[in-house]
């Protein structure tokens, strides 16, 4: 009898034994992953950032500031693509997987390193965004580095008294960095200068969390690159990450987010948007609608660059 009740006993605790989730391992970072060739700029300044003791917040505005402050591709910085007046407005957003924050900066204008404005908005404010003006006057309050914009009134004056509206984009890329760092956070970045030839005060995907970034401390991080409009209407990083919540890993949720606007838009696949994420797990994926995708991997302390094919349509 003895021997019986004690079987009894151990019973609930074996199969509360099976049933408990297995020990988390060991967090797989750091990892960082960044759009087009240039993206490499950024993992590489990101991860002599992490070496060097820095935190992901740190590494994330080391890796994003370097490629605004070369201009890289004529798409980032104060070197990039002019709107229709012939000046650029600048966008930038980061965010922080623990506590799920953010800071975004939209239509900027004059400032070098629009990063860091956004950071400063997300750690210094109660507030998620600051546009045009009030944008560029919070960064200055902080110090950050400007550019001469005496000539912009002019430019704007010119633009307005020709009353024309602009021709459709002329090439449009964005810095997108995403980071797991070695305690199994992830944090994210991304800057531009927008769609050439836009309308002044056009704001594309890259500062909207949720479209052009989304950081979710529980799953990973997902962010795009392209044209804006085409991602912003159909929240794109939002959605790839709440695909990896429900199991897919980041490449099959990348792949799925294209699918998914595909059906829906009237364009199908002719987008021009890309996509990449990584997840909690160490693994990342990409994927883009219609062109060839070059996107920087760093891990290891290197960095290399993969390039994919587009999506093959369904």
């Amino acid at each position: 009898m003895r021997t019986f009740v004690r079987c009894v006993l151990l019973v609930p605790a074996l199969f509360a034994a099976c049933a408990a989730p297995p020990p988390a391992p060991a967090a797989p970072g750091p990892l960082l992953i960044a759009t087009w060739p240039f993206g490499r700029i950024a993992t590489d300044a990101a991860m002599a950032a992490l070496q060097q003791g820095a935190g992901r917040l740190d590494a994330i505005e080391a890796g994003i500031s370097e490629v605004e402050r070369l201009s890289c591709d004529g798409s980032v910085g104060l070197g990039g693509r002019p709107n229709a007046a012939g000046y650029a407005q600048l966008d930038a957003c980061i965010m922080d997987g623990p506590g799920h924050r953010a800071g975004c900066v939209a239509g900027l204008e004059g400032i070098v390193h629009p990063i860091r404005a956004a950071r400063h908005v997300m750690e210094g404010t109660r507030h998620v965004m600051l546009v045009g003006e009030g944008a560029r006057w919070f960064a200055l309050e902080h110090q950050l580095e400007s550019a001469n914009v005496d000539d912009l009134p002019a430019k704007k004056q010119a633009w307005v008294a020709r009353e024309r509206r602009p021709a459709d984009t002329a090439g449009h890329d964005t810095v997108t960095l995403l980071l797991l760092d070695r305690d199994g956070h992830v944090a994210g970045g991304c800057s531009t200068s927008g769609a050439g030839g836009k309308l002044p005060g056009r704001v594309g995907d890259s500062p909207i969390p949720g479209a052009g970034l989304y950081v979710d401390d529980e799953v990973g991080a997902a962010g795009a690159t392209g044209l804006g409009e085409n991602v912003m209407r159909y929240c794109g990083s939002y959605q790839i990450v709440e695909f990896m919540r429900q199991g897919m890993s980041p490449q099959q949720a990348c792949e799925e987010q294209v699918h998914r606007i595909a059906r829906k838009d009237p364009r199908g696949y002719q987008l021009d948007i890309c996509f990449l994420a990584l997840d909690k797990h160490g693994r990342f994926g990409a994927a883009a609608s219609n062109g060839r995708f070059p996107f920087a991997v760093g891990r290891d302390g290197r960095s290399e660059l993969i390039t994919i094919e587009p999506v093959t349509p369904r």
